[in-house]
């Protein structure tokens, strides 16, 4: 009978260590064009989104910002190239198939350690009272309309960071370099949290990229992990204040 350190430890390097064989290769013009249009894609969008953050919660002009941001994103990733979805290993060991189990459990693990985070950031106003002006938008505006745009902004930031920018970067620091973009473009909001948050996502969904190959695994780990964040954080924050 394996522990369940050990069988920790198995997820682990499959879903994040050891990557699944594949050939992904592309022309040196190919390459050169994806990473003009994933760094003009960066600047613009980085400039969308800072624009977004400063909208006042209620304002129906924020769901237009967080849209064109989405919108920002998506099509500067299938402008950049081809994207993959990848595919991870299987328990059994057989043929690799698509992360989309890993990628449950991994946004379901992020999600539970953020949520016992709130437990302390709910006792620090220092900390809590940027969170409470972030989610503020949700608890101004309707919820499932803000649940829809996290979704849809969620698979836009995958398929523009894990996607044409990690291609863009190339095989080197791609992990490494993509997280740190990604939470430089999160700083905007002025939220310290947040940018920890990034930090996080980033290194996870970085690593399942290197590991599959592909966005989908990353897409489905940031939607477990926004979406819940966004119905469970504004109840774990009241519960341990």
């Amino acid at each position: 009978m394996i522990s369940p350190v050990a069988e920790l430890r198995r997820f682990v390097h499959a879903a994040l260590v050891e990557p699944v064989p594949r050939d992904h290769l592309e022309s040196d013009a190919a390459f050169r064009r994806r990473r003009v249009v994933a760094l003009a894609t960066l600047l613009l969008g980085a400039g969308v989104l800072a624009w977004a953050l400063r909208i006042e919660p209620g304002d129906p002009l924020f769901y237009v910002a967080t849209l064109l941001l989405a919108g920002v994103w998506a099509a500067g990733a299938f402008a950049s190239g081809r994207l993959h979805l990848g595919r991870a290993h299987t328990r059994a060991g057989s043929e690799p198939s698509r992360a989309v189990v890993q990628s449950l459990a991994l946004g379901t693990l992020l999600l539970l350690l953020f949520l016992a985070g709130a437990l302390v950031v709910a006792r620090i106003p220092a900390l809590r009272e940027p969170v409470d002006g972030l989610l503020a938008h949700a608890a101004v505006g309707s919820l499932p309309i803000v649940a829809a745009i996290t979704a849809v902004n969620g698979i836009a930031e995958e398929l523009y960071f894990r996607g044409a920018l990690y291609a863009g970067i190339g095989r080197r620091h791609a992990v490494l370099l993509t997280t740190l973009v990604y939470a430089a473009v999160t700083a905007a909001a002025g939220v310290p949290l947040l940018i920890l948050a990034a930090l996080l996502l980033g290194l996870i969904t970085g690593l399942q990229r290197r590991v599959t190959g592909g966005v989908l695994g990353p897409i489905i780990t940031h939607l477990t992990w926004s979406l819940g964040m966004l119905f469970l954080l504004p109840q774990a924050l009241e519960i341990a204040r």
